[in-house]
């Protein structure tokens, strides 16, 4: 679904480009904003072209490209969801998967896969590519020192980050600030964050919570929520929440509380993973 919607802004802004090239504009405007280097090989001919841009029989400078990349607006329905339980997957509930059942040593990933629920999510939602949660949990331990066992199996800080790192995605962990404020901030301007919670620092919205990751996106100033994405409950899943409730819910006794994620990079991603091979109830 995000990859229709986000050839769709594509087109909306190649239209408008190509109203501004017919207009005599658009030349213009590319030579009072774009490097020497880059003008000369316009003049040369060396362009991209770029989907409707080439239908339309124009041509668009890489950097324009990367430009009109990076203004895309991430919308709800592009986020991915994943879930991890059984019990979602039985009772036909999008976003779970057969995964559920997968496991490593004895340990099912319904038992400590949310970690890894989050990590593909947004692999999925920032690049092209698209695999599974389990995809996700076989890759870090390929790559990384991630290695669960029989009693415990989520994926700690480090090795999160290693491996979404690999994966192309610029990030970084935190600890819970000392002020709310300094929290909200870091949240308005992230792609995306992972963070761990617990009720026993807050109960306000999880209960009996001893420690889950959740994934967080879209901050939205006015209503001050985020939209969440919630790997152990069907219910809470792509819900908006007030981004209060995760602050107090930092689990404070945690090495690290939170992951931000600052960008998606094409050119770092080692991976390139794509493709679901599990059985998997899409929305």
């Amino acid at each position: 679904m995000k990859k229709y919607i986000s050839a769709l802004w594509v087109i909306l802004f190649l239209l408008v480009l190509v109203n501004l090239a017919e207009n005599g504009t658009y030349e213009k405007n590319i030579k009072e904003t774009i490097p020497e280097t880059v003008q000369q090989e316009e003049e040369q001919g060396i362009q991209l072209c770029v989907g409707i841009g080439e239908l339309l029989g124009k041509t668009i400078p890489m950097e324009e490209r990367e430009l009109l990349i990076r203004a895309f607006k991430l919308e709800e329905q592009e986020v991915y969801t994943f879930l991890q339980g059984p019990r979602s997957w039985q009772e036909g509930v999008s976003w779970s998967g057969e995964w559920c059942f997968l496991g490593v040593k004895g340990n099912t990933f319904g038992n400590f896969g949310c970690g890894l629920c989050c990590m593909a999510n947004i692999y999925d939602t920032l690049s092209p590519y698209e695999v599974s949660p389990w995809d996700m949990c076989e890759y870090a331990m390929s790559v990384s020192g991630y290695a669960p066992k029989k009693k415990s199996g989520a994926i700690d800080w480090g090795n999160m980050k290693e491996v979404l790192k690999k994966c192309g995605v610029s990030c970084d962990v935190y600890y819970k600030p000392d002020t709310y404020e300094v929290f909200q901030q870091q949240m308005s301007e992230a792609k995306s964050a992972v963070v761990l919670i617990c009720s026993a620092n807050d109960d306000t919205y999880w209960k009996d919570t001893p420690g889950h990751y959740v994934n967080i996106w879209l901050y939205q100033n006015e209503d001050d929520t985020v939209f969440l994405a919630e790997p152990g409950s069907p219910t809470n899943n792509r819900t908006r929440i007030p981004l209060r409730y995760v602050y107090d819910a930092l689990k404070t006794t945690s090495k690290f509380q939170y992951l931000l994620v600052d960008e998606y990079v094409e050119e770092n991603n080692q991976w390139k993973a794509d493709g679901i091979d599990e059985n998997w109830n899409r929305p």
